[in-house]
């Protein structure tokens, strides 16, 4: 449908929607429920230079609006995924993909995405800087400028397709972060990233989470991720994909208004396998209750309210 119809960093995309990586692994659980290619892409699991087993169980805690998670970036590396996932992608799904990439040093954020710029199948490469630089005392990648600017460089440098910085909402000023990144060549912005929370199992007296922390998602975000998503979009002039929190039709028309060209969901496919399937089959009937005829121009589109 025409009018359902966006743009990420000069790709078209049929629409909007966008699984976002880690809950929706390389497509082929969803494909046996739905054909998958209604979806605008999808962020696959996020992958790293090494095969990783992830963190310790108890990974997942439950929240009341929302969920958090401590799975530690299991993944089979990029080799593994792109001599079997990438292949068995291609007999699902017939449109680009997005690449999601994590690493513990700039060289691994570099390596890594060389590696997926090569196949053909890859569309964007969304880079997720919230990791622990192992070289910078283990602080996140995403919580300097400098830091986010440098994964940024590097990556640009070795790769030709668009290059989609993911970021993290835990830190005090997303917007010299976001605008690090377009300095140094990034070609979109992708938040929020999940937040940092803990839960406490009271008969135990200890964390529920092994690992005691967690990326805390869901629905409680979502208030959040817009804040975010308009300081970054009316910060930039790159495109920006919004994220957190995102469950409805609704969600989505209001992260596009705030700024974003197209919306992830995270959490709620993990609560409810069809969330995108049914998003996207809400979205014109949204669409005329609302009177928006296209999505592309209610991008920015809420208005801010002068101040007395």
């Amino acid at each position: 449908m025409e009018r359902l119809k966006t743009s990420l960093c000069g790709i078209s995309l049929s629409n909007p929607v966008i699984p976002a990586s880690g809950t929706f692994g390389y497509g082929r659980e969803f494909a046996e429920l739905y054909d998958i290619n209604i979806l605008g892409t999808f962020s696959f699991k996020g992958t790293t230079k090494d095969p990783r087993y992830g963190n310790p169980t108890p990974r997942i805690a439950e929240c009341s609006s929302g969920m958090i998670n401590a799975v530690g970036l299991q993944n089979p590396g990029v080799e593994k995924v792109i001599e079997e996932e990438l292949p068995n992608l291609a007999k699902i799904f017939s449109k680009p993909v997005m690449a999601n990439v994590s690493g513990f040093s700039v060289e691994d954020y570099a390596y890594t995405c060389q590696r997926l710029d090569s196949c053909p199948q890859v569309g964007w490469l969304e880079v997720n800087v919230s990791c622990p630089n192992v070289h910078g005392g283990g602080m996140s990648f995403g919580t300097s400028p400098e830091a986010a600017a440098e994964v940024t460089r590097a990556v640009k440098k070795v790769t030709t397709k668009p290059v989609i910085i993911k970021l993290s909402p835990n830190v005090t000023d997303i917007i010299s972060i976001a605008k690090a990144c377009e300095e140094a060549g990034a070609d979109g912005i992708s938040l929020i990233n999940t937040m940092l929370g803990m839960r406490i199992d009271l008969r135990k007296r200890r964390p529920v989470i092994a690992n005691n922390m967690g990326g805390f998602s869901g629905s409680a975000i979502f208030p959040v991720a817009v804040r975010m998503v308009w300081q970054v979009a009316h910060a930039v002039n790159i495109p920006v994909v919004g994220m957190g929190g995102v469950s409805s039709a609704e969600d989505v028309i209001e992260m596009m208004m705030a700024g974003a060209s197209a919306v992830q969901i995270g959490a709620a496919n993990l609560i409810d396998p069809f969330i995108c399937k049914k998003i996207i089959e809400d979205l014109p009937e949204t669409m005329d209750r609302l009177g928006i005829n296209t999505l592309e121009e209610i991008i920015k589109g809420a208005q801010l309210w002068e101040k007395m």
